[in-house]
């Protein structure tokens, strides 16, 4: 069972701790990390969701839940490993956007990550029931994606961040 920190409405612990899935109340929040890698040409990993997940087959970045514990960074660093079999440089990331959404039953905090990281495609490693694929791919190849209805468009930052 995956336990999530909960935090209050200024983004600070309040010493809860809430198992993944149990609804929270409005006044209480989780940390979610969406984390961006890119390359020296100017490119973005992104990853293919598997076809037993809500948007399947469709691709995104890399993110998922804090648990409990969890820093922001090591959030991010833990995801991309689990998801994708990289070890990113923690040196090698910022956070460069955060926002709060008022989700019906998850309300949560998002940090946004970019790395810039040299990574070999062939080196990636799926996690069986989250990802099917991952490649490069440029801003213009992912706002097309968008267009054709094969990336998630749940970013809405996505025009400030690329």
């Amino acid at each position: 069972m995956e336990l999530w920190d909960i935090l209050d409405c200024n983004r600070q612990k309040t010493g809860k701790l809430i198992a993944r899935g149990q609804p929270m109340r409005q006044d209480e929040y989780h940390l979610v990390v969406h984390v961006w890698i890119s390359n020296s040409q100017g490119q973005y990993l992104i990853s293919k969701r598997t076809s037993n997940k809500t948007y399947p087959l469709m691709w995104e970045t890399t993110g998922g839940s804090a648990i409990a514990g969890d820093s922001s960074l090591q959030a991010a660093l833990r995801e991309v490993k689990e998801e994708l079999g990289i070890e990113l440089n923690p040196n090698g990331g910022k956070c460069i956007y955060s926002y709060k959404r008022q989700h019906a039953n998850f309300p949560d905090f998002v940090d946004v990550w970019l790395f810039q990281q040299e990574i070999d495609i062939t080196s990636v490693v799926f996690q069986a029931d989250e990802v099917c694929d991952a490649r490069w791919a440029t801003l213009e190849e992912i706002k097309q994606l968008i267009v054709d209805g094969k990336f998630v468009n749940v970013f809405h930052y996505i025009d400030q961040l690329l």
